[in-house]
């Protein structure tokens, strides 16, 4: 499976990805905000990476990974997954992004998060995507209210104790504000019902 938009390519996971996202987690600054705050090691991201594969085999959606198109370099990722760690806003499907830092800055994460949203809501068949946030991460706070989210509620994950921020947008607000009409919802993929998929 692959995604296109204007500068980027979203597409599956490599064995080659490997290497630059052990650069990616294992960044500081990256992670500032991610987890409890520490940067991942190299048999860390090894078996987030496995996870990741694992993800799509079974849910039938997951993160992509983010290329930039014409040069083929890796950027980060961003995709869908679901919000565990969170248990009070369960269940729920989450929208997320990790770039490296050289492309921060560069409006990649607002642009690939689009093309997620437009996965989810018109080929994955949710009625809703939610994303959350560190609440002193202001650039991924930006992010959601460019992509037409709004703020749900603040509270605490139990295992980190960080603050953070939850932001939705409904396939509604999605189809008003990004993606125009879009018809009948399809099937939802593997056999799951899209009314378990969102927060109640």
């Amino acid at each position: 499976m692959e995604r296109l938009t204007e500068r980027l390519r979203l597409r599956m996971w490599r064995d080659v990805d490997l290497d630059p996202l052990a650069v990616l987690d294992g960044d500081p600054e990256v992670m500032r905000y991610i987890g409890d705050g520490a940067p991942l090691t190299r048999d860390q991201v090894a078996g987030s990476l496995a996870r990741l594969r694992k993800g799509w085999q079974e849910r039938g959606f997951g993160r992509f990974a983010v290329v930039v198109q014409g040069t083929g370099e890796f950027a980060g990722w961003v995709g869908l997954a679901v919000p565990d760690f969170l248990p009070e806003v369960m269940p729920a499907v989450e929208i997320g992004w990790r770039l490296r830092r050289e492309h921060w800055g560069r409006g990649y994460a607002p642009e690939a998060a689009r093309e997620v949203l437009a996965f989810g809501f018109e080929e994955v068949g949710l009625q809703e995507i939610i994303s959350i946030a560190d609440i002193r991460n202001q650039a991924s706070l930006r992010v959601m209210t460019k992509l037409g989210m709004r703020l749900t509620c603040r509270t605490t994950v139990p295992r980190s104790g960080r603050p953070v921020q939850v932001t939705r947008i409904t396939r509604e607000e999605y189809a008003a504000v990004l993606g125009g009409a879009m018809g009948d919802a399809p099937a939802p993929l593997h056999g799951m019902r899209t009314g378990d998929l969102h927060r109640r």
